[in-house]
């Protein structure tokens, strides 16, 4: 036989083994049945071989399924804790207000963090009986005799007055009852509105007697167009008799002092007078403002008003800067002060009082932590706030704090994640909050040597 007739004789062979081994029943010969038979011995060393094959495969394919899954499969996320840090109010402030006499006080401007009724009567103590204003009264008496000659503005100077010979014996008259007077030369003249600046700035009584009986006729006629112009302005509990407030029955309620302070602060006439310092005018000379609280403490104005031993009026104006913008205005009445400079002492430390209630509170720490993540294989990285923050507050106002996070995307170092905000009245501080360090991936080894802190394979991958 020829060998390409063996070699098909040996590929017949095999498929008929192959085939026969396909039709072999399910239970085997006994023992010997078919042992000569060749074609019976080739299937059973094919068969094994098939079995060696498989078996191979298992133990080669096995770890590279495994590498590939442990490699590839999921990790869980990154654990993050997080808190939300809060900020102490301050203590409260107390103003400072007189044990003695009575003290009223108002401030506009600071609602947003005083309080709405801040604008009326913010604080007071002592009181609102009416009491003698003295020469607080030389104020209502220029405001009524501007409503009767009003001036066009601040630098107006209106009519000219000239002076005769009855309005220089006022200056002796009231010399002898003690009062504070200016020169009077008869035949001498001065415009309205520097005789208003000599009736307010050294207070001056004798000018406050004249003016008015010029603009009116009489000190009679006077009297009547101030209760006129009190109850136009709705102030029933002040009573004015005569122009100067040497008269103990000029009185009014710390209140309506608040409200007398604001209509002069409002004309700019007045103000003006009130805000200056001292003045140099020919007839009455030089002239100091009895108010020796200007520029202090923000004050502004207004006007003196001794009356006997033991009764130093001041109403104030005060323009007080806070550090919210506009600085507040404040207008406020001390009544019964043993002295003017106890007085004054007493408003200093009220303006001072109200000025330390604002302050700024540190809120947070460039740099300070506020959480973090953590992973399973070790890895971490925490969450800071960029930034130092601090709030203006009044007071003890409480302050709010609220934390407004995203979950980061790449923990990397200096990742955005979120806002810190903290609110105080009308005030908000704010900070961002950054992830500081990074995580990195696991490593293979740990991949490898971890299965059970690995998704299954047929999780879906993150997000």
């Amino acid at each position: 036989m020829s060998g390409r007739e063996d070699a098909a004789s040996d590929l017949s062979d095999g498929v008929d083994a192959f085939a026969d081994l396909m039709r072999e029943p399910p239970n085997p010969p006994a023992d010997g049945e078919w042992a000569d038979d060749p074609r019976r011995r080739r299937a059973r060393r094919r068969r094994g071989w098939i079995i060696a094959a498989v078996l191979l495969l298992v133990l080669v394919g096995a770890p590279v399924t495994y590498t590939a899954w442990a490699l590839n499969a999921p990790v869980a996320a990154p654990v993050g804790t997080m808190s939300t840090p809060q900020a102490a109010a301050a203590a409260p402030v107390a103003l400072t207000l007189p044990a003695e006499g009575a003290t009223a006080i108002s401030v506009s401007g600071g609602e947003a963090y005083l309080g709405d009724t801040a604008a009326g009567i913010w604080a007071a103590t002592g009181g609102d009986d009416p009491r003698p204003i003295a020469s607080i009264t030389k104020l209502v008496t220029a405001m009524v005799i501007l409503d009767a000659i009003p001036l066009a503005g601040s630098d107006d100077p209106g009519p000219t007055i000239t002076f005769t010979k009855a309005d220089h014996d006022l200056y002796d008259e009231y010399y002898v009852q003690g009062a504070t007077i200016a020169p009077m030369p008869t035949g001498s003249t001065l415009s309205l509105h520097d005789a208003l600046a000599t009736m307010l700035i050294p207070s001056a009584s004798n000018y406050a007697d004249a003016v008015s009986r010029w603009v009116f006729g009489s000190q009679g006629a006077f009297v009547d167009a101030a209760r006129a112009w009190l109850d136009e302005q709705g102030l029933t509990g002040t009573t004015i008799v005569e122009p100067t407030g040497l008269s103990p029955d000029n009185t009014s309620r710390p209140s309506e002092l608040i409200a007398i302070g604001r209509l002069a602060a409002a004309n700019p006439v007045i103000s003006r007078i009130a805000s200056t310092g001292t003045l140099a005018l020919q007839g009455p000379g030089f002239m100091v403002n009895t108010n020796s609280l200007l520029g202090r403490e923000g004050v502004t104005g207004l006007k003196t008003g001794t009356f006997g031993l033991g009764s130093y009026n001041l109403l104030f104006t005060a323009s007080l800067d806070v550090g919210i913008g506009a600085p507040l205005q404040v207008t406020g009445i001390r009544m019964g002060g043993a002295t003017r400079d106890s007085t004054n002492a007493d408003v200093i430390a009220l303006l001072s009082s109200i000025r330390s209630g604002f302050h700024d509170i540190p809120v947070s720490a460039a740099g300070q932590e506020i959480g973090a993540f953590t992973t399973a294989w070790g890895a971490s990285a925490t969450l800071v706030l960029r930034d130092a923050a601090s709030v203006l507050t009044w007071s003890d106002t409480p302050i709010v704090a609220s934390l407004s996070t995203t979950a980061p995307v790449t923990f990397r170092d200096g990742e955005e994640v979120g806002v810190m905000t903290w609110t105080a009245g009308p005030n908000t501080a704010t900070s961002v909050v950054e992830v500081e360090g990074e995580i990195e991936p696991p490593t293979e080894w740990w991949r490898l040597t971890h299965p059970s802190e690995l998704g299954l394979p047929w999780d879906p991958p993150p997000g």
